[in-house]
């Protein structure tokens, strides 16, 4: 997964598609994922991270992820690599 070129992603959370004209607002983890898909890394490695990171089970981070991945491709801010 790749962030659409046409999507600006700000440090607090600030999510805009400037081809479509839509801004968004995301919390601190969605930050954090945008964040780590722009340095390149997988979904995999996404998770990983998250899970080193806060005390979840994997199951329900992944669940997590594949849901926000859904919204995201949804407003075109993902697209497929």
């Amino acid at each position: 997964m790749i962030i659409n070129p046409n999507v600006v992603v700000r440090e607090g959370g600030f999510v805009f598609h400037a081809e479509r004209g839509d801004s968004f607002s995301v919390n601190p983890v969605g930050a954090e994922i945008l964040r780590l898909l722009r340095q390149g890394q997988t979904v995999a490695e996404v998770v990983q991270e998250l899970e080193n990171r806060y005390d979840a089970d994997v199951a329900t981070i992944e669940k997590d992820v594949t849901d926000f991945f859904d919204v995201l491709r949804h407003y075109q801010i993902l697209e497929a690599s």
